[in-house]
């Protein structure tokens, strides 16, 4: 059985557009609060392993132990080895003393953070490459920093992290005020990919690591990719412990007469 979607009145399209974003914005809560309870489970988990370990009653045996009763007992978890355990304690810690970043650190503290950003006045075409995003957002700075918003501080283009015997480059780097904290900005010109994360989670821990001062507060890491799809920001980011979002750059503002068409249709 098929139907012409074209051959509806303007009122039932109108009811099909609300109940088509109300699915939308359900979608978007589901993943949203899928992300928290288990950012939560993490920092249970954190917690309660810091309290036995600090209490000297669990070493590093005991904790392979529980990656190895938690693989038997529930097969189908994943992101459980004691590797990673190891990491929820370290998460929990590192949050636990700080009120402003708490357990739900990526959602407490990027709000003041925007998740897309409209670059009209770099005047770049449609087609252009990495170095030339980086080398237009530097020469255009101050309309940049008025886009991120209030409290962000530019500190450095390339900024140079030296891990071992080589040396990697963060695109920019800018400290927030507010927050406390630097904020790397990692630039994609190209669709979002989850494998992006894994460079830009390595820089922060080398920036908090080496760079970071002992009253400021963990680094955070912003991937600037000129599109993304939401479906697979949220599944890469589901288990990651970096308070770290990926936000999407526009060249252009919509066009004007579509926009007001938008609107008249609202």
């Amino acid at each position: 059985m098929s139907t012409d979607l074209y051959n509806i009145d303007t009122s039932t399209k109108r009811v099909f557009e609300n109940l088509a974003q109300q699915i939308r914005t359900a979608k978007q809560s589901v993943f949203e609060f899928a992300n928290r309870t288990l950012v939560d489970l993490y920092w249970q988990i954190g917690k309660e392993i810091s309290r036995k370990v600090n209490e000297a009653e669990w070493g590093k045996g005991v904790v392979s132990q529980l990656a190895e009763f938690i693989a038997r007992e529930i097969p189908d978890a994943k992101g459980f080895s004691d590797k990673n355990l190891w990491r929820m304690k370290q998460f929990y810690e590192l949050y636990s003393s700080d009120e402003k970043l708490s357990p739900l650190v990526r959602d407490l503290a990027l709000p003041d953070i925007k998740d897309t950003y409209v670059l009209e006045f770099l005047g770049l075409p449609e087609s252009h490459s990495e170095p030339e995003l980086q080398k237009a957002l530097v020469a255009n700075m101050k309309h940049f920093i008025l886009e991120l918003g209030n409290d962000f501080i530019f500190m450095a283009e390339e900024f140079r992290l030296q891990v071992g015997c080589q040396d990697f480059y963060v695109d920019l780097l800018f400290f927030h005020r507010g927050i406390g904290a630097m904020v790397a900005f990692e630039l994609k010109v190209g669709k979002f990919k989850p494998e992006y994360l894994g460079q830009l989670d390595f820089y922060l821990e080398a920036l908090d690591r080496d760079v970071k001062k002992p009253h400021e507060n963990p680094s955070i890491g912003i991937l600037l990719c000129h599109d993304k799809d939401d479906e697979v920001v949220e599944y890469a980011l589901s288990r990651s412990l970096s308070p770290t979002m990926v936000a999407q750059y526009q060249l252009q503002l919509p066009d004007k007469k579509i926009f007001a068409k938008k609107l008249q249709e609202l």
